[in-house]
């Protein structure tokens, strides 16, 4: 299978004389440590900014053209024209992560450690804030040290689900497919569940009681050798999520789309998570009860296997790896 690794870049003049970590903010590379907004961007006030996250994998923007298609399409939804076009600010994105790859201390480990990646559009100057006048768009890539120590042990342990009172918002509001920073929902959702079980994670559900997704992670739920996923009337379409369907082709795995309530999770067979950071873990527990053994299953156990085998590198190892080699790094003086 050929996985699209993303763009090369050659104008790396733009970031000479840039130390440290790098970020792009309209078209022109700064310091990271010295990216600013005003705070009376639109972004700010009332939370109106487009958003995608990605990945790296050995250094390499991992699936960026589905990534950049995702902003595209979130950014008519909601109506704000961005500066520059997609494929220009993948160039700069490519670009940006050679340059902050070289700050990451990897040593001579055969896991490199990856970064994440941000790309997000801003409305601009919000018109009260500004004597009136609005402003144009604001696009900002910046970049991170994943970290991996948050889902290191779960690729082995598992996820724990709760139920919540919090509810998806309704796409009366806005586009479910539009991929946006507003997100205070996911925020409270998270809190209740970990409030009822430790480290647990929300889902969150439509009013009419549809399975939506997490705050971090689309959901799939295996039942009888099958893979069942919300549709995208009930959930946004995950990239990650498009990817694993493309993996289990090769296993001759039937995938099918409807919608999904509380008792097909407390059924399932397996449930699994997709994200950028992570790719895929499986969930073992909802509401205090095991999903199916307890333990990840074997499709799980397939499908983490295939992706490592796809971008070539063990995922779950280059997260323990670099999880325990955080936990032993001394500390800065």
């Amino acid at each position: 299978m050929h996985i699209p690794a993303g763009p090369t870049h050659s104008c790396m003049g733009e970031l000479v004389g840039i130390a440290g970590e790098a970020a792009w903010l309209d078209g022109r590379y700064v310091s990271r440590t010295s990216l600013s907004l005003p705070v009376g961007d639109a972004g700010f006030v009332l939370g109106a900014t487009v958003t995608e996250q990605l990945r790296t994998i050995r250094g390499r923007l991992f699936l960026p053209e589905p990534h950049a298609r995702r902003l595209a399409d979130s950014l008519r939804a909601v109506g704000i024209a961005a500066g520059f076009d997609p494929a220009v600010v993948l160039a700069a994105a490519a670009a940006l992560v050679e340059h902050n790859h070289g700050e990451i201390a990897v040593g001579a480990s055969p896991l490199p450690s990856d970064l994440g990646v941000v790309i997000f559009v801003t409305a601009g100057d919000q018109p009260s804030q500004h004597g009136g006048r609005g402003g144009p768009p604001r696009t900002v890539i910046h970049s991170f040290p994943l970290a991996f120590g948050m889902w290191a042990s779960a690729y082995e342990r598992g996820v724990a689900l709760r139920s919540v009172s919090v509810r998806q918002v309704p796409a009366e509001c806005w586009p479910l497919a539009a991929k946006v920073r507003s997100r205070l929902h996911y925020f409270l959702a998270d809190r209740e569940a970990a409030a009822a079980e430790p480290g647990s994670r929300a889902v969150l559900t439509h009013c009419d009681g549809r399975i939506s997704e997490t705050s971090t992670a689309n959901l799939a739920v295996v039942r009888h050798g099958s893979i069942i996923v919300p549709p995208a009337t009930d959930a946004l379409s995950g990239v990650s999520l498009a990817f694993a369907r493309q993996l289990t082709e090769q296993f001759g795995i039937a995938w099918e789309e409807q919608s999904l309530s509380a008792a097909d999770l407390a059924s399932a067979d397996e449930v699994l998570l997709t994200s950028t950071p992570n790719c895929l873990l499986p969930a073992t527990r909802f509401d205090g009860q095991p999903i199916g053994t307890g333990l990840p299953g074997p499709i799980y156990r397939r499908l983490l296997a295939a992706w490592s085998e796809a971008v070539g590198i063990d995922i779950a190892a280059q997260a323990r790896h670099h999880a325990s080699a955080a936990i032993n790094r001394p500390a800065s003086p």
